[in-house]
């Protein structure tokens, strides 16, 4: 139904996702936290595959953040051997897709963390959606770092304070391979960015779903798309002008 609605020619570059609610998911229905989980890879497979087929160029998912090592140790075992499970070639390969990530990977197991650097290498000449998974991430972890890299430029005579800009910035954060999201979706019923790509968002969209992750389907990816192109992205102009300018 909402596919058919989609205009091709509007299609968002960057779809940005914080995948909330497996535990609520798993909970609803007497199970453990962990097998919320486990579905919800199965619906990472899922869209990713729909982006593909939509022309999506990236696609980042919020995976773990760095406030997620948090958890009890069980959980957080449970999640990097999900996530080594699905680490799987095959979903790239079938839908010439690039895997990549973003965050703290350094302390991230060293199983995994060679899983995911193999997998990198093995996928960075695929063509279509790029998949971005932020592992170990926040915001707050990741503007620090690229500030305290400028000043380490700025110490070491490389760079001038007064050459410091917003494209400085950016181009200092983890993030600097791809464009900002157009549309930032958010599962579970909750209206946060939860420390999740701060700057990048500055004037992305904002899409909000009830419904967990674990049941968001590739419909539920296409009516978020057609919201996202029922709105007028304005970036500080006003109406009038960005008709003027179509």
């Amino acid at each position: 139904m909402f596919r058919e609605q989609i205009d091709e020619s509007r299609i968002p570059q960057h779809v940005a996702i914080i995948m909330d609610g497996n535990g609520r998911w798993a909970k609803a229905r007497g199970m453990e936290r962990t097998m919320g989980h486990a579905e919800g890879a199965d619906t990472v497979h899922e869209i990713t595959t729909a982006a593909t087929k939509l022309g999506i160029k990236y696609l980042t998912l919020y995976t773990f953040s760095t406030e997620n090592w948090n958890r009890p140790a069980a959980e957080v075992s449970a999640l990097m051997a999900l996530l080594l499970k699905h680490l799987e070639e095959e979903l790239f390969v079938k839908n010439n897709v690039r895997f990549t990530t973003i965050g703290d990977l350094d302390r991230l197991p060293k199983d995994v963390l060679e899983a995911v650097r193999g997998l990198e290498e093995r996928t960075k000449n695929n063509t279509a959606t790029c998949l971005v998974l932020a592992l170990s991430y926040s915001s707050k972890w990741e503007i620090t770092k690229a500030m305290k890299d400028i000043a380490t430029e700025v110490k070491e005579g490389k760079m001038n304070v007064e050459d410091i800009n917003e494209d400085v910035i950016s181009q200092h954060l983890t993030t600097n391979f791809m464009p900002d999201p157009d549309l930032m979706i958010r599962t579970g019923g909750e209206q946060r960015l939860s420390n999740y790509l701060l700057w990048q968002c500055a004037y992305s969209e904002f899409y909000f779903t009830d419904k967990y992750w674990p049941d968001f389907k590739e419909e539920d990816l296409c009516e978020a798309i057609v919201e996202y192109q029922s709105r007028q992205r304005r970036f500080g102009k006003t109406g009038e002008q960005v008709e003027e300018n179509k």
